[in-house]
């Protein structure tokens, strides 16, 4: 934070700091948001989920999570919360490793407000895009798109000194 700037911001070099950073503040505003409706128990992370299988219809975690383009693990963690909030259902799938999610009553009686949050939302951030000299999203891919190409662990090899880069005790 420089002496002039009177918001407190992660240093530069930190970047998960920084990326944790802006997504408590993107979140943080939703869930506020999400409160102020009565929905306590939702969380910004629901929406791309019941979204897609509003769209799409029931379909195993794996396939969900490549819909929205997380990690099974990512998924799996957020289907067990939505399932705890009664927003969705599991069923088997057709082996015993595969479970199949579906969005229940409460969840399709959300999709109003949803869609019109995800709306809000996207205008909101077509707004910050204007004060920003590129489109936060369009940084985003690219970084993501960079990373799968090369990723970090490659890209930190090449940085390392001379050595095995394992710690020695003394």
């Amino acid at each position: 934070m420089s002496m002039t700037d009177p918001v407190p911001v992660p240093d530069r070099e930190a970047v998960g700091t920084l990326l944790r950073h802006l997504l408590e503040l993107l979140d943080g505003d939703l869930a506020d948001r999400y409160g102020s409706a009565g929905l306590d128990d939702y969380r910004p992370r629901y929406s791309p989920i019941i979204r897609a299988l509003a769209a799409e219809g029931p379909m195993p975690i794996r396939d969900l999570a490549r819909s929205v383009g997380v990690t099974h693990s990512a998924a799996s963690q957020t289907v067990r919360l939505m399932t705890r909030s009664g927003l969705l259902a599991l069923e088997p799938g057709t082996d015993a490793r595969t479970r199949v999610a579906s969005l229940t009553a409460r969840a399709k009686g959300l999709l109003p407000f949803i869609e019109a949050d995800w709306a809000a939302t996207t205008a909101a951030m077509r707004e910050l895009d204007t004060e920003l000299p590129m489109p936060l999203g369009d940084v985003l891919v690219a970084a993501v798109r960079a990373l799968h190409r090369r990723p970090l662990r490659e890209r930190l090899d090449d940085g390392r000194p001379e050595g095995d880069g394992k710690v020695v005790s003394p």
